[in-house]
C-alpha cells in the first residue's frame, strides 16, 4: 500500500452484545428488556438490550436505578466464557478478509481491507458480507461503519444502530463531523465533553474553530488529537499487534467494608484477576493503581510506579496493599474496590531486563 492510497477501514460493533447473546440462547427473553448484571442492591448493569435502552437503562448504571427506570427489567447473570467463545467465532470471520484486525474488546474491532485480495470488491460490500456471515454463524446482528480512517469508521458504525451499515466517503468527513456533539466523538469522554462545553465547544464545528495551541493549552497532548479529528483527520493505522495499555478489575460489594482485614480480603481476588490476565497474555506493567469508592459515592485513587516492569506477583501485591494501607484509617464505609496495572508491555520485548524494586 503506498502512502497516497486512500485507506479502506471497517469498524464492526456487535449490537448489545452480551444481552443479545442471552436473548439468543433463551427464547423467553426475546423482545423483552434484559440487563446483564447483578440485580442485588449493589449490582451494576454490564449490558442492556435495546428493549431496556428505550427506558434509559445503560451499561455501568446501578441496578437499583435501572430497575426504577424499567420495573419489569429482567436481570441475567453474565456468562463471560460464552461471550468469549462467540467473540472468537466472529474473529475467525474477520480473519477471512484481512490480517489487519485490531480488536478493541470482545464485541468490536477495526479491519483494514485496503489490500483485499479482490480489488474489485468495495469495502462496503465486504462489510455487508461480514455482517451476513456473523448473522449466519452466530445468530447475532452487528453494525458496521466504513470510511477512510478509524475515527470516521467508528462514528459511522454508531450512526445506524442496530444492524446498521453506514459509509463516510473521502470528501464527506468534515461535513459529517461538523454537526455532531463532541460527546459523540470517540476519544472524548464525559468529563472532557463537559469541560469543552464550559469553554463553549459543543459541536464538531465549534471544535474546528479552535486553534491547536488553544486545545493543547486546555487539554494537553490530547489537544493535538482533538484538533485533527475536528477536521476528520486520523492517521492511526489498524494495529493487529495492539495491546491494552492497562488491565483492571473492580468489584462492588454487597455490604460496605470498614476494617483493614475486610479491605485486604476484598482486594485479593482483584489482584488475582489482573495478574492472571497479564500472565496469560504475556504482558507486564509498572504502574499500580488502587481505586476506592466510599458509601457516599466519593471516589479516590492512589498510584505508584516502579522504574521497571513488575515481573513478580508478590511485588505487585505489596504495592497494591501498600496503596490500600495509605488510606487507613478508613473514614467511612467502602462500597467498591478496584486495582489496575498499567504501562503494559509485551514480555517478548522485555528479555534481558531486570526487575527493579526502586522508585
Amino acid at each position: 500500500m503506498t502512502t497516497n492510497t486512500v485507506r479502506k477501514i471497517i469498524h464492526i460493533d456487535m449490537d448489545a452484545f452480551y444481552a443479545s447473546v442471552e436473548q439468543r440462547d433463551n427464547p423467553a427473553l426475546r423482545g423483552k428488556p434484559v440487563a446483564v448484571g447483578g440485580s442485588r442492591a449493589r449490582g451494576v448493569v454490564a449490558a442492556a438490550s435495546y428493549e431496556a435502552r428505550t427506558f434509559g437503562v445503560r451499561s455501568a448504571m446501578a441496578s437499583v436505578t435501572a430497575k426504577k427506570r424499567c420495573p419489569h427489567l429482567i436481570f441475567v447473570p453474565p456468562r463471560f466464557e460464552v461471550y468469549k467463545g462467540v467473540s472468537a467465532q466472529i474473529r475467525r470471520i474477520f480473519d477471512e478478509y484481512t490480517a489487519l484486525v485490531e480488536p478493541l474488546s470482545l464485541d468490536e474491532a477495526y479491519l483494514d481491507v485496503t489490500d483485499y485480495r479482490d480489488g474489485n470488491v468495495s469495502a462496503t460490500e465486504i462489510a455487508k458480507e461480514i455482517k451476513a456471515k456473523i448473522k449466519a454463524d452466530t445468530g447475532l446482528t452487528a453494525s458496521a461503519g466504513v470510511s477512510y480512517n478509524k475515527f470516521l469508521a467508528k462514528l459511522a458504525s454508531d450512526y445506524r444502530k442496530p444492524d446498521g451499515l453506514y459509509v463516510i466517503k473521502p470528501g464527506q468527513g468534515e461535513a459529517f463531523v461538523e454537526p455532531l456533539s463532541v460527546g459523540q466523538f470517540h476519544g472524548i469522554g464525559r468529563v472532557t465533553a463537559e469541560k469543552m462545553n464550559q469553554l463553549g465547544i459543543h459541536t464538531g464545528a465549534d471544535l474546528r474553530r479552535q486553534s491547536e495551541v488553544f486545545l493543547r493549552r486546555h487539554f494537553g497532548k490530547s489537544g493535538g488529537y482533538y484538533y485533527q479529528i475536528a477536521r476528520a483527520v486520523d492517521d492511526r493505522p489498524v494495529n493487529p499487534e495492539r495491546i491494552r495499555k492497562s488491565s483492571g478489575s473492580e468489584n462492588t460489594f454487597e455490604h460496605d467494608l470498614f476494617t483493614p482485614a475486610e479491605l485486604e480480603e476484598g482486594l485479593r481476588p482483584l489482584i488475582d484477576d489482573v495478574w492472571d490476565y497479564c500472565t496469560n497474555r504475556r504482558i507486564a506493567g509498572r504502574t499500580v493503581t488502587v481505586k476506592v469508592k466510599f458509601e457516599d459515592f466519593q471516589q479516590i485513587t492512589r498510584s505508584k510506579s516502579a522504574l521497571s516492569v513488575i515481573l513478580d506477583k508478590p511485588f505487585f501485591e505489596r504495592l497494591a496493599y501498600g496503596l490500600l494501607e495509605s488510606l487507613h484509617p478508613v473514614p467511612k464505609g467502602v462500597r467498591l474496590l478496584g486495582v489496575t496495572l498499567s504501562n503494559l508491555e509485551p514480555l517478548d520485548e522485555l528479555e534481558g531486563r531486570q526487575l527493579t524494586l526502586d522508585f
